[in-house]
């Protein structure tokens, strides 16, 4: 389970609470059926002449450049950021089609948890590794889920608690279960934009199935963060960046 920093940038996480519906940001009820996969499965585009991720090529290189460009600078997501989510996407699609993962549903996530790697005034560096450690308060069940410390600190420095750790906000208990490598290094990362990308995308095909279904991209975001306030919330960017992407095409 996650905890979400929702979106202030102190890092207020929503207690966990049984899924109860979804609104969209301006509070109208969120689409249902087919118009809501829209924000779920929204392409990346791939670079023609590099290889595969099974073919062990870092997932970092697999999206288009001109692609990349584009989209970064028609939503605002940092371009290293966007590389990650959008080659976890492309692989993940490769190895798992059923799954159906878009780029946005990444980047969704990517912005409520730490801004896209941010949040404390830092970024991303060209190695797809976070300039600062984003590392969340303690899961004592004070607003969070509660959590006992499960790594004896090793993840997230904490002996006592578990916390959420990079800019994909993963406990360590979620890392120990899913870490994925992703830049061809051999060590998964949880600091890593790539590696937490891929280790996410796991996740959430594994918790929701096919997430090209409305149904299945519920039941995936719920996995990650049972809030409903933080479906709501990841849904919005996910639309909203799928929209811009569309849009500057």
């Amino acid at each position: 389970m996650r905890k979400t920093w929702g979106a202030a940038v102190a890092g207020v996480g929503a207690a966990v609470l049984l899924l109860s519906g979804c609104t969209v940001g301006d509070g109208s009820a969120a689409p249902s059926g087919p118009d809501a996969t829209f924000a779920v499965f929204a392409p990346a585009e791939a670079a023609a002449s590099v290889g595969t991720y099974r073919d062990g090529t870092p997932t970092a290189q697999l999206p288009d450049g001109a692609w990349l460009d584009r989209v970064a600078d028609a939503t605002g997501i940092p371009r290293r950021a966007l590389q990650g989510y959008a080659g976890a996407a492309l692989a993940s699609n490769e190895v798992r089609p059923e799954c159906h993962l878009g780029w946005n549903t990444l980047a969704g996530i990517g912005w409520v948890e730490s801004h896209h790697g941010t949040i404390f005034g830092g970024h991303i560096d060209d190695d797809g590794v976070t300039s600062d450690l984003i590392i969340g308060v303690p899961l004592d069940g004070d607003g969070f889920q509660q959590i006992a410390d499960s790594d004896e600190g090793a993840v997230d420095g904490d002996t006592e608690w578990d916390r959420a750790v990079g800019p994909m906000q993963i406990v360590p208990t979620t890392w120990a279960a899913w870490a994925t490598e992703a830049n061809g290094d051999g060590v998964p990362d949880i600091h890593n934009i790539d590696d937490a990308s891929l280790s996410a995308a796991e996740y959430l095909c594994y918790s929701g199935g096919d997430l090209g279904t409305e149904d299945g991209w519920r039941a995936a975001i719920t996995g990650y963060n049972e809030s409903p306030a933080y479906l709501d919330e990841v849904l919005d960017f996910a639309d909203r960046y799928a929209t811009e992407a569309e849009a500057a095409r």
